[in-house]
């Protein structure tokens, strides 16, 4: 068992929890989790399935890590691990460094309260999940390649 896997999957389980109370009407942190143009008119307006599918993704992705802490076995196609060992941190390495106007460390709208918000806490912690992710599958590859 390690622990960085068990950490991303508390942490994803987490952010799905938060997205699956949006996706059910909740409205604690909504305003301020999405990006706004500087007169504060939202640039995205997702409706509750969009809230769902992102929970769904993220709850994917604790059970990837779940998986791969080795907490639970199961029988699995290793080629998904491989890959979405790789794919998972860059999401959040891409979301991390943003679009250049809204999102990331390099956004231009920065005085917004969800800009604010964005370079205190959101993209640190999305470079902080890209960061984690990449460490835990270079382990895994350094460990793959020393019993083959």
């Amino acid at each position: 068992m390690k622990i960085l896997p068990i950490v991303l999957s508390v942490v994803f389980l987490s952010l799905g929890i938060i997205h699956f109370h949006w996706a059910l009407g909740g409205t604690f942190g909504f305003a301020n989790a999405l990006p706004t143009k500087a007169n504060g008119e939202r640039v995205l307006n997702p409706k509750k399935t969009d809230s769902a599918i992102v929970a769904l993704g993220l709850t994917a992705f604790a059970l990837f890590y779940i998986f791969q802490s080795g907490l639970i076995h199961l029988n699995r196609a290793e080629w998904i691990f491989k890959y979405g060992g790789w794919i998972i941190p860059l999401i959040f390495l891409l979301r991390a460094i943003g679009e250049f106007k809204y999102v990331g460390f390099f956004k231009s709208i920065t005085e917004t309260e969800f800009g604010k918000l964005d370079t205190r806490f959101y993209s640190p912690l999305c470079l902080t999940i890209g960061i984690i992710g990449l460490i835990i599958q270079l382990n895994l590859t350094k460990t793959l390649s020393k019993t083959l």
